[in-house]
């Protein structure tokens, strides 16, 4: 395994971690590096209802020999667990015949604590096995399992006719056909308990018992934990992933892109211990013996906190765009399948102004395309349609503008206003002919209060 030469026995260690992670290991964790004792990787499996400790030993050598196995032997004796033990020893190189008589020897005696090895071969084959590639001594994320890109039960582009559906004075019939293209977005799902308990002379101020679960957007640069409701999208889907297979979802979309994991599953666990420390690092105030108040920052260690799993998984990102006569509109979504959340709404905003969401009242313009708010939208005056203001030619009747979808409609009622009755010219302004009449009845009261009649 030439890839891992380069690396120090504590990264083979990180490395090591990860792959019984990925195995399906429970409570993996590290022994502390000072305290090593034979024992590098501690966890547990449970087989036919029963929990059993697993103590590791990793060696980052060319060969091992018998005195490694014994002395992993004579730990797994030692090691405080109340049930079954067993142990294995991890070469990336390969085991003397000796050490291998020796770890048969207790297999064939039924000891209580047998020892498995597995040497450079081994570890190719497990690599393949739970699909990772080791390079440059890490593990790299390689994934082919994605959230479902579109919905099978309605056609791929049902979220933009349905983000259409409340714009007024447009019909899904009425949409050009969107360009649309799929982009598969890694995320990791990580899981990871902190168990820390502090204590001073008066005993313990502080405890942390909590499992915590985020998911972190995993492409190149620092990791970024997702938005809660991509975060909820991600982990109530993890069951129902499929295979990433770009030629199948090209037919649909019209692009389709995919980015690589940008960190590898040791970086991942690093981060997220790194984060959960500062996540949980608190200061608790107490009162000690001699009734004197203190204040202690309790910041728990990096043992106590232990990565239950990483779970890669590409997330698709969806883009619609939709050409409309002088305006394209786009929408973005992470979808799963059925559900999804919306990244990007170019729909609900207004061409003209910064008014955007989808709690505004938005209107289709079909003379220019465009979508516009209520304070941009007028009705035209000859069809009685609406039109935006961006794109209407306007002129005052009655000393009040209207608004004409071109210089043609507008000469077309220049026309037909010059041939009105005055009181049809009038009534182009309503909100002046009522004016005048509420003007001119308060004359006639006050001149009737001034006669006496009143």
């Amino acid at each position: 395994m030439a890839v891992l030469d380069d690396l120090s026995g504590f990264e083979f260690e990180d490395v090591m971690e990860d792959v019984f992670r990925n195995l399906g290991y429970e409570n993996v964790r590290q022994a502390e590096k000072t305290a090593d004792e034979g024992r590098d990787v501690l966890m547990e499996d449970v087989v036919d209802g029963t929990r059993r400790a697993i103590i590791v030993e990793c060696k980052h050598t060319g060969t091992v020999g018998r005195p490694v196995v014994q002395k992993l032997h004579s730990a797994i004796a030692t090691f405080d667990f109340d049930g079954p033990k067993r142990g294995m020893v991890v070469t990336t190189g390969r085991f003397t015949n000796p050490a291998q008589d020796y770890a048969n020897r207790l297999q064939q005696n039924d000891d209580p604590h047998p020892i498995e090895l597995l040497d450079g071969e081994d570890l190719r084959e497990i690599a393949d096995e739970i699909g990772l590639d080791l390079y440059n001594g890490r593990i790299e994320i390689l994934c082919d399992e994605t959230l479902r890109p579109y919905d099978p039960a309605v056609d791929f582009d049902a979220p933009v006719e349905e983000a259409f559906r409340d714009i007024e004075n447009i019909e899904a019939a009425d949409l050009p056909e969107p360009h649309s293209s799929v982009t598969f977005r890694p995320v990791v799902a990580v899981t990871a308990d902190t168990n820390a308990v502090f204590e001073t002379s008066v005993g313990i101020i502080h405890r942390i018992n909590e499992r915590t679960r985020f998911v972190v957007h995993a492409e190149r640069g620092h990791p970024q934990v997702a938005a809660d409701d991509v975060a909820t999208l991600v982990t109530e889907n993890l069951h129902a992933t499929v295979e990433l297979d770009t030629e199948q979802f090209g037919e649909v979309f019209d692009d389709v892109g995919e980015h690589r994991f940008g960190q590898t599953q040791t970086e991942y666990k690093e981060w997220a211990v790194e984060r959960l420390q500062k996540h949980h690092t608190t200061t608790v105030t107490y009162t000690g013996d001699n009734n004197v108040t203190y204040n202690k920052t309790c910041e728990p260690n990096r043992s106590d906190i232990s990565v239950q799993s990483i779970e890669p998984v590409y997330l698709p990102e969806v883009r619609h765009i939709n050409d409309i006569q002088e305006y394209t509109y786009s929408y973005e979504y992470f979808v799963a399948g059925p559900s999804r959340v919306t990244a990007e709404d170019g729909i609900h905003r207004c061409v003209h102004c910064e008014t955007s969401g989808v709690d505004e009242m938005y209107t289709y313009c079909p003379n220019c395309g465009a979508i516009a708010c209520d304070s941009h939208t007028e009705t035209e005056r000859l069809e009685q349609e609406p039109v935006c203001t961006g794109c209407a030619v306007t002129e005052r009747f009655a000393l009040k503008t209207k608004y004409f979808y071109d210089e043609e409609n507008l000469e077309a009622f220049r026309e037909e206003y010059a041939n009105m009755p005055i009181h049809e010219k009038a009534m182009e302004n309503t909100l002046l002919v009522g004016g005048g009449i509420v003007m001119t009845l308060l004359v006639i009261l006050g001149l009737l209060a001034a006669s006496g009649v009143l």
